[in-house]
């Protein structure tokens, strides 16, 4: 078998090689299809089940909301759940139902937004780092001082700079996350690089940006895949908390950062302001980290043999 069609070598003695992405597409095998797919992954069902249903939830936001999620009602005010206001109305007067399923959109869109953008910004820096030895020194070093400083102190420390919207959110927080992917796929480079298929690919004068793209890319998608999903879930927490205490998407915004920060001065006498917004934030994240942990094990080689 010729080298360059021989992309995944038998992993060292010691070192697991994570399937690359033909492989994941692989598991979903035709004879059982869909349906057997999950039933050996339940993980992946419940969380992926969840997740769906939630951006079912935020796409469908104008529809299932029963009113307009800005609108002021002062007479109405602090309203516990009733059958005209399901889960209460907040300290203006606002339905909160309404807005905490328009804050499903703020919390999923800077989740995924993050998770990409993070993922594809980590991915190159960590693909140049691991395989380009002059320049790993000079990245990583950038790389360790950024990690240095606690996630969201830096997404704070960035948002001070800026105007509070989505978008500088989003690019907050992302700046906040690169660091540690860009340090993940280093890792799986730099295990990679030393792989006699390589040795082979410099051999036959195959030039870096090839190598880096046939051979080194593929290897690193199925944990990149799996670190993207706790990106995601992280994404929402710290959106929420750069609302929660100001610094992060504009109070006119319906946000369940922003919802629970209305109502934490009451929280002893109406727990339902902070208790709505704050269980989709909880379930929103167990959502994805279930999945996340459903990948993780049906991409590890060593879960994969044991089966």
């Amino acid at each position: 078998m010729s080298l360059a069609s021989d992309h995944r070598p038998a992993a060292p003695e010691g070192l697991a090689i994570a399937p690359a992405l033909p492989d994941i597409l692989k598991a979903i095998k035709p004879r059982t299809g869909v349906t057997g797919f999950l039933r050996r992954h339940p993980t992946i069902a419940v969380g992926g089940g969840l997740l769906l249903l939630l951006i079912l939830v935020a796409g469908l936001a104008p529809y299932l909301g029963t009113v307009d999620p800005s609108a002021l009602s002062p007479a109405r005010r602090t309203r516990p759940p009733s059958a005209l206001y399901w889960f209460g109305t907040d300290m203006l007067g606002r339905d909160i139902y309404s807005r905490v399923l328009y804050g499903t959109r703020v919390s999923l869109l800077v989740g995924f937004a993050v998770a990409i953008l993070a993922s594809i910004g980590g991915l190159a820096i960590g693909l140049v780092a691991g395989y380009v030895r002059w320049a790993d020194s000079i990245i990583m070093r950038m790389m360790d001082s950024l990690m240095s400083i606690p996630p969201i102190l830096l997404a704070v420390s960035l948002m001070a700079i800026t105007r509070g919207s989505v978008g500088n959110v989003i690019l907050a927080i992302t700046i906040a996350e690169i660091p540690r992917v860009s340090r993940l796929v280093r890792g799986v480079v730099l295990s990679l690089r030393e792989q006699p298929y390589v040795d082979g690919a410099v051999a036959a004068g195959t030039r870096t940006p090839m190598i880096i793209l046939r051979h080194i890319l593929p290897n690193t998608l199925a944990p990149m895949t799996v670190q993207a999903t706790y990106i995601c879930g992280s994404a929402m927490i710290v959106e929420a908390i750069l609302s929660f205490i100001g610094a992060g998407v504009p109070p006119n915004v319906p946000s369940w950062g922003n919802i629970m920060a209305e109502g934490r001065a009451l929280w002893q006498v109406k727990p339902f302001i902070v208790f709505f917004p704050a269980a989709f934030l909880s379930v929103t994240v167990l959502a994805v980290n279930l999945l996340g942990d459903g990948l993780r094990d049906m991409l590890d080689p060593r879960q994969a043999k044991g089966h």
